[in-house]
């Protein structure tokens, strides 16, 4: 899906309702703005970037028994 847009003001470039419909892009979400091989990507980043990693994992995430959890794993296979 494209669509042609005018740069406006400031720099300024509205994304065209059906796109925005599409991606479910809403008013205040952050966007990460790279260059990809000379074109200008525009990327929507999560509201909630942990709930993401939580739905990737499976299960929430306890920094103090997933670190010993980690070191255990780490020292069990260091003399292999």
């Amino acid at each position: 899906m494209s669509e042609e847009q005018v740069i406006g003001r400031r720099f300024v470039i509205v994304i065209p309702k059906s796109i925005r419909n599409e991606l479910a892009v809403r008013e205040g979400q952050r966007v990460l703005i790279r260059i990809e091989r000379g074109r200008i990507v525009i990327e929507p980043l999560p509201f909630d970037p942990y709930s993401i990693m939580e739905e990737v994992v499976g299960e929430s995430y306890e920094e103090k028994e997933e670190e010993s959890r980690a070191e255990e794993w780490l020292k069990s296979r260091a003399g292999r």
